[in-house]
Parts: C-alpha cells; sequence; structure tokens
C-alpha cells in the first residue's frame, strides 16, 4: 500500500538545502575509492605470487643458514636473519604458500560445504531446514579455536590439517548467510515465473536462486580469507601448523617471540606482513559487498 506524502514533509524536503551538483569533489572521491580498492588488490596479488612463485622474489633459501645469526634488516638481508642465520624474508616468501594456500583450502571447505547446507535448508524448508540450522547452532556456539584445536588434534599436525580445521569453523557462518539470501530469493516472482513457465526444482534452483543468492556469499568469503590467515598464523604460533623448520608465518612470529628485546625484527616484520594481508582481503571485501558504491 503505497502512503500518501504529507505536505508539511513536502514544504521541508522543499526548504531543506539540495545536493550540490556533481562536479570535482564526487570525483575526487571516486577516485580515492579507486585506490582504496586498487591497494588492497596489489598487496593480495604480491602475496598470492609470493605462495606460487618463491622464487621470483628471492634466490636465498628458507632453511639454510646464509649469514650470522640476529643480523639487524640490511640491503643484503631485507628483514634481517633469524637466530640460526637463515633470511627472513625468503621464510616469509616461503612462508606465503603455507598461509596463502592454507587460507585458500580454508575458504573453499566452508564455501562449498556451507553454501550446500545453506542451500538445502533454505530451498527444502519444514524439517530439514530445522534440522541444518540447529547443527549449525551447534557449529556456532563452540568457540572457533577450541573446534578448530579439536579437528587438527583427530586430523594430525601439519598446514593441511590446520586448513581443513579452520575451513569448519567457518561453515556454519557460510550456511547462514546462504540460507537467508535462499529463503529470499526463493519468494520473488521471477522464481514463481520460472516455475509457472514449466521449471522443475532443480532447474529453477541452480538456474535462478542460487546465482542470484551468491554475491554476499563471495563477499563473506573474501573476508573469511583474512580470518582464516590469521588463525591459521595462531595455529602455527601454538605449534599445530607446518612442522620446523618449514616456513610458515605464525610459526615466524612464534620462533621470535624470544628475541623481542634483541631482534625485534624477527616478529614485527611477519607480523606486518600478515596484518597488511589481512587488512587488504577486509577492504576487498568491503567493496564486494557494495562499500564504494556511491
Amino acid at each position: 500500500m503505497t502512503l500518501a506524502a504529507d505536505p508539511r514533509d513536502t514544504a521541508d524536503l522543499a526548504l531543506a538545502p539540495q545536493p550540490a551538483a556533481p562536479g570535482r569533489a564526487p570525483r575526487a572521491g571516486r577516485g580515492l575509492a579507486r585506490a582504496g580498492v586498487i591497494v588492497p588488490v596489489v598487496v593480495i596479488a604480491i602475496a598470492l605470487v609470493w605462495a606460487l612463485f618463491p622464487g621470483l622474489f628471492t634466490g636465498q633459501s628458507p632453511t639454510d643458514t646464509v649469514a650470522p645469526a640476529l643480523q639487524a634488516p640490511s640491503a643484503e638481508h631485507w628483514f634481517g636473519t633469524d637466530a640460526t642465520g637463515r633470511d627472513l624474508y625468503a621464510r616469509v616468501v616461503y612462508g606465503a604458500s603455507q598461509s596463502i594456500v592454507g587460507a585458500l583450502v580454508a575458504v573453499l571447505v566452508g564455501l562449498v560445504v556451507g553454501t550446500a547446507i545453506g542451500l538445502a535448508a533454505g530451498a527444502l524448508g519444514g524439517a530439514v531446514d530445522e534440522v541444518l540450522m540447529r547443527v549449525v547452532d551447534v557449529l556456532l556456539a563452540i568457540p572457533a579455536l577450541l573446534l578448530s584445536l579439536s579437528v587438527v588434534i583427530l586430523l594430525g599436525f601439519g598446514t593441511t590439517s590446520a586448513a581443513i580445521a579452520v575451513g569448519v569453523t567457518s561453515i556454519a557462518v557460510f550456511a547462514r548467510l546462504a540460507r537467508s539470501r535462499v529463503v529470499s530469493v526463493r519468494v520473488t516472482d521471477f522464481v514463481e515465473a520460472a516455475y509457472g513457465s514449466g521449471g522443475t526444482f532443480f532447474g529453477v534452483l541452480w538456474r535462478h536462486i542460487l546465482p542470484n543468492s551468491l554475491t554476499p556469499v563471495i563477499a563473506l568469503a573474501a573476508l573469511q580469507f583474512g580470518s582464516a590467515i590469521l588463525q591459521i598464523s595462531t595455529l602455527g604460533f601454538l605449534g599445530y601448523g607446518a612442522p620446523p623448520p618449514t616456513p610458515e608465518w605464525g610459526l615466524l612470529i612464534a620462533e621470535g617471540r624470544n628475541y623481542v628485546a634483541t631482534a625485534w625484527w624477527l616478529t614485527v616484520l611477519p607480523g606486518i606482513v600478515v596484518v597488511l594481508v589481512v587488512l587488504a582481503t577486509n577492504r576487498l571485501s568491503q567493496a564486494l559487498r557494495g562499500g564504494d558504491a556511491s
């Protein structure tokens, strides 16, 4: 039902200051918004290339002693050396393959399994919806770190086990979002028209409901990517990730925590890399959700 506009509201709107015509300020704002997306994309791209082709960025070995121990950052060793004389920059670069690939596996597990659960619950409804959502509620009630530690202990230590464990903790979040989107999309007019024109349940689900429900789920996947890096680094810091001397970002920070007073670069520089990548993924997730729309 459409409500008639109150004349007093109309008068107030007429007296209210009107927005300025588009000019240089809006263009500058859009330019800043684009720059705010380009920088995170560049940071994420560098991290991904580190993970895939680390040899392009350093000629040093990440596991061999190449210089005296605990050398400060210099032109020869950009991030300095660790307690055994290994090049820290090389270890950070090669460690990207453990942290980044592990985070991608974790997000993939959560995205695929969680979206499938949410899709089934939202599309089928009824008892199926009730049962699946109660399982999701149980997963949400368990602290993420406790759940990931439990899964790692069951699967065994290692980056793959840590990635699967982190993926399990994100299943519930993906499931709830996917279910809410499917429930809202399935009652729209174009879905009803698809059924009315002879579409089958699975055909309409695959061609119409699922594609129109994925945009916020993909944005969540970008956000969860940063969260997965943090969680995998946390597990590595606690000793549940890649075993030494394999470089992994959380393990690098753990190895340097005993030298904070004398060799700050062992924890600060790998920590900065982790923070930059996580912030970049969060910013990209905001952009995917339409945060830059104007």
